[in-house]
């Protein structure tokens, strides 16, 4: 799960392994499996980032127990 923010500046926690694709229109578009989009203030680079450490402490967690 990932916390992203929604241009009228509230916070939202999302699924990252329901993420199809992302891009940047110049706003950046997330498009879920399942069809639903959501426009947020983080750019590309920043879900990206913010997905990549999310995975990472899974593995962590994983490898520590």
């Amino acid at each position: 799960m990932i916390r992203l923010t929604r241009l009228n500046k509230t916070s939202f926690v999302l699924n990252s392994d329901l993420i199809e694709c992302f891009e940047s229109t110049p706003d950046t578009v997330i498009t879920l499996t399942n069809g639903k989009k959501y426009v947020v203030c983080e750019n590309v680079d920043e879900v990206v980032k913010k997905v990549m450490q999310f995975k990472a402490g899974i593995l962590k967690y994983a490898n520590e127990n």
